[in-house]
């Protein structure tokens, strides 16, 4: 950074990060919702190594050294903050569902890119939010999970030459998410295999519509949510890889509930109240989780007691 010497914080600081759902129907790689449901991860500068501890989901499979992603999103934050720290301690205490559409992984990298701007004396004046924004978006690959996990609320991303960008925008009180989570898992990168490479214009434009439509139903007009959650681009070419969530979503939609694939799947999101004894099955869990309007949050110091506990914090349905 010009030549400035990179000074760290002697002390741990710690970050809470929503869980979201991409998508929400028509809005492909575009919209995102944060989530009442958080990861909390905290860091420090050590003399030397990486030490990576991970409680809640994903332990005993997540990698605890450098290939962790937290671990490598602080990496790429502090080549773009001036310089690398001479060790790291890094914990983590997950409850965001892995593979599951939920947005773990931007979870992960948000909370890699604060903590390594808040582990810097004057990160936020070298990294601002809108090039944290860039910057994980371009971890990331795109920005519909991120926008959302950073900023809090509804979001709206799109990407410029310069890089990844994004609004929030508040959201109506009659919007009630509901998020439906099977034990099976998936990826990210299969589910965008399964996509065509071009699609019919009649479906792009009518994804177009309804995309408009839903800004407005999430905002204003919450009854409109059954027809703004219509899409043609994603979900029907990725059934066939997930048919027990295009059975769920099918279900709820039939019984006037406006659902969607969250992400790429294969959690169902569902943005109304469930029907009255609605029962997914045995292998799913339903959590209903409010909207999280704040974002990433960061602090100072390690994580306490409350923030250890690896439960899930959203209500059972």
């Amino acid at each position: 950074m010009g030549g400035v010497p990179t000074t760290f914080a002697a002390g741990p600081v710690r970050v809470r990060v929503p869980a979201t759902s991409a998508n929400l129907g028509p809005g492909f790689d575009a919209l995102g919702l944060a989530l009442a449901l958080h990861d909390d991860v905290a860091a420090e500068v050590t003399a030397s190594g990486v030490t990576v501890s991970v409680a809640g989901e994903g332990a005993g499979d997540l990698p605890c050294d450098d290939s962790h992603l937290v671990v490598r999103a602080m990496r790429a934050a502090f080549d773009e903050l001036g310089g690398q720290p001479s060790g790291l301690a890094v914990e983590c205490v997950n409850r965001i569902p892995q593979a599951r559409g939920l947005g773990s992984s931007s979870a992960a990298i948000v909370a890699g890119v604060l903590l390594a701007r808040a582990l810097v004396s004057d990160g936020a004046q070298r990294l601002d939010d809108d090039a944290a924004l860039r910057l994980a978006a371009r971890i990331e690959g795109h920005p519909d999970n991120v926008a959302p996990c950073l900023l809090g609320g509804f979001t709206l991303a799109w990407t410029e030459p310069s890089g990844a960008r994004a609004v929030s925008l508040p959201v109506a009180e009659g919007v009630r998410p509901t998020v439906l989570v099977p034990t099976e898992r998936g990826l990210t990168a299969s589910a965008r295999a399964a996509l065509p490479a071009t699609v019919p214009h009649g479906d792009a434009a009518l994804n177009a519509g309804r995309a408009a439509l839903l800004v407005h139903a999430l905002t204003t007009q919450p009854d409109l949510l059954l027809p703004a959650t219509v899409d043609r681009l994603h979900q029907d070419y990725r059934a066939a890889s997930m048919p027990g969530t295009a059975a769920v979503v099918e279900a709820l939609r039939a019984a006037g509930v406006p659902a969607v694939v969250s992400g790429a799947g294969p959690t169902a999101l569902a943005l109304s109240d469930l029907p009255e004894g609605f029962e997914a099955g045995t292998d799913w869990q339903i959590l209903r989780l409010p909207v999280d309007v704040r974002g990433a949050q960061v602090e100072q110091g390690r994580l306490g007691h409350a923030e250890r506990d690896p439960v899930a914090a959203g209500r059972k349905s």
